[in-house]
């Protein structure tokens, strides 16, 4: 069900998510997709995050810049891809959908931001960043500005934008 529901969202946007054109897709019943989730909108978020959860995996090569790098740019070239219009359509969704926006929180931001800040204290504890750094501030700090050029697109979001903004920010947090 969430393979056919990621193939909808991709292929049609949010709108061509619904419980009967997903239901079709996968062979199942509309009662089943009620049953499991409480909108189109969060079957839609679930199945975007199950399409992407490797592309956003985030290493841990003992490496705080290689790790922000690889991290930050297949979140970038995910963006910048298919899955750009359909997390920005998503965002937009949970401003008005309490469950889309429950689901988006549980199962999106705050793992991905837990996943980075662990990253940014490990990298303290090995010296590679300063102790008094606010890890949940970088985490701001580099995802935000990829979601503000997503969201209000007039500077360009692309690799070499990762770059800078990597090379900006650790000038100041290095060890």
């Amino acid at each position: 069900m969430l393979a056919a529901a990621a193939e909808q969202l991709f292929e049609h946007g949010l709108a061509g998510v619904t419980f009967e054109k997903v239901a079709l897709r996968a062979g199942a019943s509309k009662m089943t997709l009620y049953k499991w989730w409480p909108t189109p909108g969060s079957l839609a978020f679930e199945a975007y995050f199950h399409a992407v959860e490797e592309t956003l995996a985030f290493a841990d090569t003992g490496d705080i810049e290689r790790d922000l790098s690889s991290q930050l740019h297949s979140f970038v070239a995910l963006l910048t891809g298919a899955g750009g219009p359909v997390i920005a359509e998503l965002i937009g969704a949970a401003q008005s959908d309490p469950a889309l926006a429950e689901a988006f929180a549980a199962n999106y931001t705050r793992p991905r931001r837990r996943l980075a800040v662990e990253t940014l204290e490990r990298a303290k504890v090995r010296g590679q960043v300063r102790l008094d750094v606010d890890s949940e501030v970088v985490v701001d700090q580099l995802w935000g500005a990829c979601y503000h050029r997503l969201l209000l697109p007039d500077q360009p979001l692309e690799p070499p934008f990762v770059d800078a903004l990597l090379a900006n920010l650790l000038r100041g947090i290095r060890a």
